[in-house]
């Protein structure tokens, strides 16, 4: 925490803000998890509905993270920001409104655009104000939102469910993300001119084929296929196991789980580099979903979690942290949109495909092939995560240093006024 002292004193308020606000965001999203899969199949929907309902998720993501990333850039990250906390606050509602599958499925596109514009403006202001040699550290303690958000959304929104229906529980998830959208109003941003001139290969899509992203964003795509039959399919696979667990306390495994392994791992990862780092969770995320193949007794599924928890929850801040020691701070927020596209578009990719597989194959037999995209993931990492496949190897294995790592300016020392909206916009969709 002494990171946190070197600071100045409205870097530090601005970064309580903002952890508090994704505080709410990922309790209010996580809420969902467990019991959005049990709302589609029982207002009729089949395993294939499930998985295209939980796979629009992506749609949103996709469709408007490039968007997004500019804005951060070229604009404001705050306003990128409230547009995430907005979409947050909005979706619940929504689904409450009509239980036809379609229109479901249409707001759990909508809810997409939550992450997407949240969690890129979230990392960058981050990032922006971290000192380099302590980014990891940082962005270690900062990410801590997510696993204390998924240790209280998904535990408390089944027991909402199960105690007092689904209305109760919509009402709960809109509420925490109207609570944080008020509370991202108060953040405000460091001056844009100590940022630098935009380099010239800023196009967004010009950058899809820069060696110091597209390698992380198949990584990515190959994580998210596995992460999305994860967090679409492991309430139904308790179910059909017969096994008596509530799946909200399978994500608060997780979630402790990678509360404890992100105290340490930024840290390290300033110190030792970012790759062996990846490289373990990658690893560790495909023996999570090995231990969920097998899985038959409600320790079983609670192990798994700690398991997924420790590796997922190594895997994103450090990620994270790469892409900002790759970026300058002027494409920040556009290099972090491209490399989680691979992410969102896994995601999507794995509710309709392996949703359909599940029919014929049943649950479990899904989370086999989720370990061996994982371990794809870990392959595609070793062999291309910096550049040639050697200097790859030797950087993942901590043997090498970032071969695509970017210098930062010194930052201002005093936050500026975030930029009024634009004329005609609105901070939430």
């Amino acid at each position: 925490m002494r990171a946190f002292g070197r600071l100045q004193p409205a870097q530090r308020r601005n970064l309580g803000i903002l952890f508090v606000a994704g505080l709410l965001f990922w309790a209010s999203l996580s809420a969902l998890l467990p019991t959005l899969p049990l709302y589609v199949r029982d207002v009729g929907g089949t395993s294939q509905e499930v998985g295209l309902v939980m796979g629009a998720f992506s749609i949103g993501l996709l469709a408007f993270r490039p968007w997004l990333g500019r804005l951060a850039d070229g604009h404001s990250r705050r306003i990128v920001l409230l547009i995430g906390m907005g979409a947050a606050g909005m979706a619940p509602l929504g689904y409450w409104l009509w239980d036809w599958i379609p229109w479901i499925a249409l707001v759990r596109a909508f809810h997409g655009i939550s992450i997407a514009a949240f969690a890129t403006a979230y990392v960058t202001l981050v990032a922006d104000f971290a000192p380099e040699e302590k980014r990891g550290e940082i962005l270690g303690y900062m990410s801590l939102v997510n696993p204390m958000g998924v240790a209280i959304g998904p535990a408390l929104g089944g027991f909402l469910q199960e105690l007092a229906g689904y209305g109760p529980l919509f009402l709960f998830a809109a509420l925490l993300g109207l609570v944080g959208f008020f509370c991202t109003q108060l953040v405000r941003e460091q001056r844009r001119g100590d940022w630098g001139s935009l380099p010239s290969d800023g196009a967004f899509w010009g950058l899809v084929l820069s060696p110091k992203v597209c390698s992380l964003a198949g990584v990515m795509l190959l994580v998210g296929l596995a992460f999305g039959t994860q967090t679409t399919f492991v309430a139904l696979l308790i179910q059909e196991a017969g096994v008596p667990l509530n799946p909200g306390l399978f994500y608060t495994a997780v979630a402790l789980s990678s509360f404890g392994v992100r105290l340490l791992a930024g840290r390290a990862s300033d110190r030792y580099g970012r790759g062996p780092f990846i490289s373990l969770s990658l690893a560790t995320y495909a023996l999570a979903m090995g231990i969920l193949r097998v899985a038959d007794s409600a320790a079983a599924f609670l192990a798994a979690g700690i398991v997924v928890g420790s590796g997922f929850g190594t895997l994103i801040p450090l990620i994270s942290a790469l892409v900002a020691d790759r970026s300058e701070p002027a494409e920040r927020g556009r290099l972090f949109s491209l490399v989680m596209c691979g992410f969102d578009l896994g995601i999507g990719l794995a509710g309709p495909i392996l949703g359909t597989l599940a029919g014929g194959f049943g649950y479990r037999a899904m989370f086999g092939y989720a370990a061996l995209l994982a371990l794809a993931s870990l392959g595609s990492f070793l062999c291309f995560s910096n550049g040639r496949p050697g200097s790859s190897l030797r950087f993942a294995l901590g043997l090498e240093t970032d071969r695509f790592r970017q210098p930062d300016p010194v930052p201002s020392e005093q936050p500026q006024p975030s930029p009024p909206l634009p004329t005609g916009s609105r901070p939430a969709l």
